[in-house]
């Protein structure tokens, strides 16, 4: 055990496992990978990066959090700084990027930077997670800055901004909602990817732990990780159609996916031969970086959506599954799947509800 410095016992001290010349291959989840080539892709794309390139304020943000927030070093802050060293030790990043500590009680850290990535995280945060949580949320911003997420993390946040102030203006929203929607799409992902590098660096029931404190706050003991993953397993499963519409206009506007889905997509990816092989010393290194194939990535992408959909849960997914199979009466398994669960119009003989009646809210 360490003790901290009033002489208590502190967490049980352990060694930690390092990955020389890892590439972010290693951790990087399938669909993080697909959707940035896709949003490379997207029409107008490069114009609009190559334009904000130049234009995004970036020193400006460097400046404000230097002048309004503490910067974390060997004087202020020396357990998250031991922290930052540590996971750039073991993710074998040469440079440990500038990390800041910024007064907000919204629990909060982000990964940010076009020439060289800082790291933010806030007071609620710091003040909501323990020695371990904060260790793993910690090599998961580490994990944004080894794969370069975060030059399009600045970029998302600017057009965000850009589209409220341009709103007003007939049209000229649309194609910046475009971007951002694309963007959303591909964070989301690469927030699986992160916490990943996340796991590497830490434990897996730390980062349950703070998924757990992230969706409920500080309350542990009125938690139970079961319970909670069998949250996901509710969300993912759970309603008909017209909840799986839902499900999607609900994560659009997000730029992180729901702390449940990525509690049960870590503990999967905990249990995979994938993660074994990591830990075992197996895994891409850096250096093979440009000898990598930009087909094999859209490869390994389209057979994770594939093994993704022919597994999912969802009403949505098992009617794609459907379709794909060339189901035969499409109109009726779309009709049974809308109304699974509920009242189909005209009540259980289709000639009206109980009474004879025939009044839509019995749909």
């Amino acid at each position: 055990m360490t003790e901290s410095p009033d002489g208590s016992a502190n967490v049980p001290s352990r060694d930690r496992r390092r990955f020389p010349g890892i590439s972010s291959r290693s951790y990087e989840h399938p669909a993080d990978r697909s959707a940035l080539v896709a949003l490379r892709k997207l029409s107008g794309f490069d114009t609009v990066f190559k334009t904000l390139s130049g234009l995004l304020p970036e020193r400006s943000l460097r400046l404000l959090f230097l002048s309004d927030s503490v910067r974390v070093s060997d004087q202020q802050f020396t357990h998250l700084n031991d922290m930052l060293r540590d996971a750039c030790y073991i993710l074998d990043l040469e440079k440990v990027p500038p990390m800041y500590v910024n007064q907000d009680p919204q629990p909060n850290a982000m990964c940010i930077g076009l020439d060289e990535p800082i790291i933010v995280v806030t007071t609620g945060l710091v003040e909501l997670l323990d020695e371990e949580e904060m260790r793993a949320v910690i090599g998961h911003e580490v994990g944004h800055a080894l794969s370069g997420h975060a030059v399009y993390r600045t970029i998302l946040l600017f057009l965000t901004n850009l589209a409220t102030k341009v709103a007003w203006i007939p049209l000229g929203n649309v194609a910046i909602m475009a971007i951002v929607t694309a963007l959303r799409e591909w964070f989301r992902k690469s927030e699986l990817s992160a916490d990943r590098a996340g796991l590497l660096v830490g434990q897996l029931q730390a980062s349950m732990r703070g998924l757990m404190k992230l969706a409920g706050g500080n309350h542990l003991h009125e938690m139970n990780v079961d319970a909670f993953l069998k949250q996901a397993d509710e969300y993912e499963s759970g309603g008909d159609l017209r909840d799986s519409v839902l499900k999607i206009l609900n994560l659009l506007p997000r730029s992180h996916p729901f702390t449940t889905v990525r509690a049960a997509e870590l503990k999967k990816w905990a249990a995979s031969r994938d993660y074994q092989r990591i830990m075992d010393g197996h895994y891409p290194r850096r250096d093979e970086d440009g000898d990598t194939s930009v087909s094999d990535s859209f490869r390994d992408s389209a057979a994770h959506y594939a093994d993704s959909v022919r597994n999912s849960k969802d009403p949505l997914m098992g009617l794609v599954r459907d379709i794909a199979g060339g189901a035969g009466d499409l109109g009726g398994k779309l009709r049974d799947t809308v109304f699974r669960g509920g009242s189909r119009p005209g009540g259980a003989n289709g000639t009206g509800g109980a009474n004879g009646s025939d009044r839509p809210d019995d749909a």
